[in-house]
């Protein structure tokens, strides 16, 4: 039974699937075949920026005032529309990177089918078919090896280890691996969705927002709002026929269309819609001057992620070190046999050398072409290959870990070689001993892979990762910043420590991450108190991310390959190099286009710079918000006429708050992040916004008094109002610079063409408030800016109080 099954294993893995075998999978659906769901549908998209409650109010306000032909009141719907438009693009830009998430991009598999070798396409690969692996190929599907010729697979853009992993039959190979050395055969066991790599695709394809203190705050305002503006809207409509005669006559009249149009103005006026889209055109600003530096914004929120940063995670390969690894040195030892330099050129220059051995090529070039006539490939499960020649050095040369060719005595420091060994070890370099023996091994030997005897050694060669030059000046500004570091590779920890040690960072030894605690309180504790760690999985990755940001932590994760897609898509903010894999680039929020580590201060430098100037254009908006939302519920409950039509509040809008913040929003600024920016907006905004709605209010009683016109109560209103929102604006533009006086001047010039250029006054229905209500004007607005000056006093001491408490 057991003979029988080895031969018709042995007959399958020789001739492969048949036609009909290969049709009869197609039929079931057994291929390779993959598309994956995409992240987010256009249509959910459209509807989570257009079809949103606000856009409902203000479009339903909008279509009204046309209706009622009235759009030169209108103006408002554009801040709207626009605002959606950015936040289609955005979402737009974030599903197309998502959507280009590929593992596998071999342009072909080859396989084996009626006994011949055929190269086709990879979704075209089935379920139990023979793929024929050699150098360079990238397995399409998770296989398990049948048949091996020294053949060495590289995971790490998968598992994050960097040695190339020796394959004998009976071992996975997965998908999205590359063949570095060798040549072998597998038959394939998971197709299509079920494959690792599309496992991780999947996962990873799960659409999320970036984490955003500004996002997430302006929807907590808009939250707010919405639970108000019902009530209030309906408040201010009774209010506003009550005024034009009550409901039966109002609407027998016609007077129900300027309550309309003025229900209208009080309920736009609550929105903060310029915040909003001042914040999309920040965000994008910003994406754009990154991008201007070789960095990429998948999301644009993410510009203000590495502000509130505390900790960063770093993979090791392909993040500190540039994923290569290069000759360092050569120790001869002092006995050693003379010809080494022609056999370390001979091992560099073989066809299956692996990436270690090429990296001779350059220090010890090929004089003389040299003939193995007997020959041990590498392997790293022995760690040694061995060479005898028909020429040149005679006898046998022997490349290999110290350990595997001299156990002990590698590391005794009683012998020669012992002591340069340990010396080295510490380093963290790799490194190979080249050894010799008299005799020639024979083909006894080359089939049982057996050392020859009496080795000597020759010469320790060691080998370094190539560290990045600009990783050690990042890692000390983020160090002067209080940011953490932590380096978490699936690499050796000792090897991890030395490249940390390399790059600045005070550690003695990695923590082997086989011993990290299952327990997520436990494993934040560890994480607190170790800086690198060595052999981390990819899952383990994503429990350590976790693990920080329960403890309270703002997380950043960097990374290349596939074993850190998971982690960098669960960071608050993920950043990917461009040398990395698709799938990493797609899910990180940041990519560096040029691989420079260096370009993350600029980054740092931006969100600081969104953060705090979006902070300050806030209390601008908020305090509208605010103001508009106590004159509505004053005059609600008065039952006074609202004092304003929407093109005058389209004025102080554009003028006193929307055109100047976004100047002001792209000023350079480097406060450090602090959280809390909301409740320090609102510090301001609450009790500045009740005092402008309260001095309106009492100005509408005393203009009632006086006997004044609707239009000059409208048009005095519509001056306290810019005059306040000027004044509010300088006190939340200082220090005054050239440029903020440039800008706050020419608003104030604007405002006065508006109120005296006959076009415009025309069309805002502007006139002459007349003399006495021109007093109550200058009293008023007097008595405002005094009041806003107080608070602006108090907010200050406030929130130097919390900034210092942070």
């Amino acid at each position: 039974m057991d003979a029988s099954a080895d031969v018709s294993t042995t007959v399958a893995v020789e001739r492969g699937l048949s036609t009909a075998e290969v049709a009869e999978r197609v039929r079931t659906g057994r291929t390779n075949a993959y598309v994956a769901d995409t992240s987010r549908s256009v249509w959910t998209i459209v509807r989570a920026n257009v079809f949103t409650l606000f856009n409902g109010i203000v479009f339903a306000c909008f279509f009204v005032l046309f209706v009622l032909g009235r759009w030169q009141d209108a103006l408002f719907g554009l801040a709207a529309f626009a605002n959606s438009i950015i936040g289609c693009v955005q979402e737009f830009r974030a599903k197309a990177a998502l959507d280009r998430l590929a593992l596998l991009n071999a342009p072909r598999a080859r396989v084996r089918r009626e006994g011949a070798e055929a190269e086709i396409a990879p979704p075209d690969v089935v379920l139990d078919d023979i793929l024929v692996l050699r150098a360079g190929d990238q397995v399409p599907a998770d296989a398990v090896v049948v048949e091996t010729r020294g053949l060495q697979i590289d995971e790490s853009m998968l598992t994050g280890e960097s040695d190339a992993v020796d394959k004998k039959p009976g071992d996975d190979a997965l998908s999205g691996s590359i063949v570095v050395a060798g040549e072998g055969a597998a038959r394939v066991s998971r197709v299509g969705a079920d494959s690792y790599a599309n496992r991780f695709a999947g996962e990873a394809k799960r659409f999320s927002l970036v984490a955003s203190e500004v996002r997430t705050s302006v929807n907590r305002v808009l939250k707010w709002m919405s639970w108000i503006i019902g009530p209030v809207g309906l408040l201010v409509l009774n209010a506003q026929m009550m005024v034009a005669g009550g409901w039966v006559q109002a609407w027998e009249n016609g007077g129900w269309v300027q309550a309309v149009v003025n229900t209208i103005a009080a309920l736009t006026a609550m929105i903060p819609l310029g915040l909003v889209l001042i914040t999309s055109i920040t965000f994008a600003v910003g994406a754009a001057k990154l991008a201007s530096r070789q960095v990429l914004v998948n999301e644009l929120p993410a510009v203000e992620g590495l502000a509130r940063v505390d900790i960063i995670c770093l993979d090791k390969t392909g993040t500190l070190t540039g994923g290569d690894i290069a000759f360092d040195a050569i120790d001869r030892m002092p006995d050693g046999a003379g010809g080494g330099d022609e056999a370390l050129a001979w091992f560099g220059a073989a066809p299956d050398a692996n990436a270690t051995a090429r990296c001779l090529r350059e220090p010890f070039p090929v004089e003389a072409p040299l003939h193995a006539v007997a020959y041990i490939p590498f392997s790293s499960a022995r760690k040694w290959s061995a060479a005898s020649f028909a020429t040149g050095p005679e006898g046998t040369w022997v490349l290999g870990a110290p350990e595997m060719l001299f156990s002990d005595a590698a590391t005794d420091a009683a012998t020669g070689l012992g002591r340069t060994v340990t010396a080295l070890a510490s380093s963290g370099r790799r490194m190979l001993v080249l050894a010799h023996a008299a005799s020639r091994i024979s083909a006894e030997d080359v089939e049982a892979e057996r050392l020859p005897e009496a080795l000597t050694p020759v010469a320790v060669v060691t080998f370094r990762e190539q560290v990045r030059p600009d990783a050690a000046e990042t890692l000390a500004y983020f160090a002067r910043q209080g940011v953490g570091i932590r380096v978490i590779s699936g690499d050796n920890p000792r090897t991890v420590a030395a490249i940390a040690r390399a790059v600045g960072l005070d550690v003695t030894d990695g923590f082997d991450a086989r011993g990290l605690p299952e327990d997520d309180a436990e494993l934040g504790e560890v994480l607190e108190q170790n800086i690198v760690f060595g052999r981390v999985t990819p899952e383990q990755k994503k429990r350590m991310v976790i693990a920080l940001q329960a403890r309270g932590h703002t997380v950043a994760m960097t990374g290349d390959g596939v074993n850190d897609a998971l982690a960098i898509k669960t960071a608050d903010l993920g950043i990917a190099m461009n040398s990395g894999a698709a799938a990493t680039k797609a899910v990180a929020r940041i990519v560096l286009l040029d691989g420079r580590f260096s370009h993350l201060p600029d980054v740092v430098a931006e969100g600081r710079q969104v953060i705090a100037n979006i902070e300050r254009v806030s209390m601008l908006f908020l305090n509208k918000t605010v103001y508009a939302t106590v004159l509505a519920v004053l005059f609600g409950v008065l039952v006074l006429e609202f004092p304003f039509l929407p093109r005058q509040l389209s004025i102080t809008d554009g003028l006193t708050i929307g055109i100047p913040a976004f100047f002001l929003a792209l000023l350079p600024n480097t406060q450090r992040y602090v959280p809390g920016f909301l409740r320090r907006s609102l510090a301001f905004a609450i009790p500045a916004g009740s005092i402008i709605a309260v001095a309106l209010t009492l100005y509408t009683l005393g203009a009632m008094q006086l006997g004044v016109s609707e239009p000059q109560l409208r048009t005095g209103s519509t001056i306290i109002l810019a005059i306040v929102g000027i004044w509010v604006l300088t006190v939340l533009s200082r220090p005054i610079t050239r440029f903020k006086a440039l800008v706050i001047g020419g608003m104030f010039i604007a405002l006065v063409a508006v109120f005296t250029v006959p076009v415009l006054t025309a069309f805002f229905q502007l006139v002459d408030p007349g003399e006495e209500a021109a007093w109550l004007v200058t009293i008023v607005t007097v008595l405002t800016i005094g009041a806003i000056e107080i608070v602006r006093f108090f907010h200050r001491r406030y929130v130097a109080r919390s900034l210092a408490a942070a």
